[in-house]
Formats: structure tokens, sequence, C-alpha cells
């Protein structure tokens, strides 16, 4: 059977910027729609990587208190800036819900990491993380893209998780397809497709992870 190329037989990709100048990147709809199951969680003390705005977004009104974390200095939203393997300013058993989307990529130690972020949840305080399978890297002239150390597999993401909060404390999901994949690595967005391709699940295709981890009471 001849296989159609179409428009994609090339080497550059449609978007190099994640799909965001053509809509919403694919990424973002498992992100979006795994925070919306779990809006539940986003309460009280709310912890945040970047700014507040999946916080305000599936939070509304039951949350109490928006902190965000930065890496750089200079944010002018940052309530904590610092390194989230080793940073010990902020204090143990403080936050109801931490959400953390596509962020252990850019942390060497991202077990640490998750350790930090199991010490600052209160007991019985939720994890809401995502994490990457498949990902284009931010071009050479972006900071971030020498920051960015990992692309995740399904046993190391459950491996990590799991090790720092329990295996019983711990639920992960894996979220994509071939399509999803293509679609991630070309910059196309949810708009460029169907949310019936997008909800195909095929697993020797992950793109991305999502995981809620709960700290157990002591």
């Amino acid at each position: 059977m001849q296989l159609d190329w179409g428009t994609l037989r090339r080497t550059e990709p449609v978007s190099r910027h994640f799909g965001y100048d053509r809509g919403r990147p694919v990424d973002r709809y498992y992100i979006e729609r795994f925070l919306a199951n779990n809006a539940d969680c986003i309460k009280g003390r709310v912890f945040e990587i970047g700014d507040d705005t999946y916080t305000r977004q599936f939070g509304g009104d039951r949350v109490r208190r928006a902190d965000t974390f930065h890496a750089h200095a200079g944010s002018p939203s940052a309530t904590f800036v610092g390194d989230l393997a080793t940073d010990q300013a902020i204090l143990p058993d403080i936050f109801d819900c931490a959400i953390v989307t596509q962020t252990l990529q850019f942390i060497p130690d991202p077990v640490a990491a998750l350790r930090t972020l199991h010490r600052i949840l209160n007991p019985g305080g939720v994890l809401l993380l995502t994490a990457p399978a498949v990902t284009p890297v931010s071009a050479e002239s972006d900071e971030w893209s020498r920051m960015w150390y990992w692309s995740f597999t399904a046993a190391s993401i459950r491996h990590m998780t799991e090790l720092v909060f329990g295996a019983e404390a711990t639920a992960m999901e894996i979220h994509g397809n071939v399509l999803a994949c293509t679609c991630i690595l070309e910059g196309m967005a949810v708009e460029d497709i169907s949310t019936a391709e997008l909800d195909t699940f095929d697993p020797a295709y992950p793109m991305l992870f999502t995981v809620r981890a709960v700290k157990q009471p002591r």
C-alpha cells in the first residue's frame, strides 16, 4: 500500500511554538482535562509553578490563598523563588494542593523536587502533576532549552512518584496515541484535530503522564 505523506514529508514542523500560534497546544488538552477532573482537590492554600492560572481556573472560590513558585528572580507574580529540588525556605505542611505541570523535565534531580513537594503539602494534601513523554524542546535561543534535562516513561514517573508518596497514595494515567505524538512534535493545535482522535489511547505511544498523589497522614 502506497503511503500518502501529505504535507508531513518535510524536515520543518508546522509550528515551532508548541502550537500556541495555531490555538491550544495538544498537551494542554490532556493537562486541562486532568485538572478539571480533579478540580475538587484545588482548594485551600494552593501552590502552583510559574503563575496561578490553573489555580484560579479550576479552583475558583474554593481557593483561600494562591502561591506561585518560579526558578528565576524577577517574576512579579512569584511568591517563592528558588530551586524546587533544594529549596528549604518553604515551610513544611502548609499547602492543601500543589499544581505542577510540565516542570520535572527542567529539574536535574526530579526525585528531590518531588520530596520538596511532599514536604510542603499538608497531610492529606494533593499533588497534581503532569510530565511529558514526547515533546519538542525549546529553541536553542530559549533559556529553557539549556535546562531541558528529561523526557519520561510510564515506568520512570511511576517509580519516582511512588518512591516519594507511596504506591497506595499515587494514581498515574497515560495519555496519547501516535497521532497525538505526531501533533505535539509538529506543533499542531487542538483546533487542528478532533477530540475523538485525542481521546483514543494507545499505550505504545504515550505523549503525557498525569499523576494524582496524596500525602498520607503521619
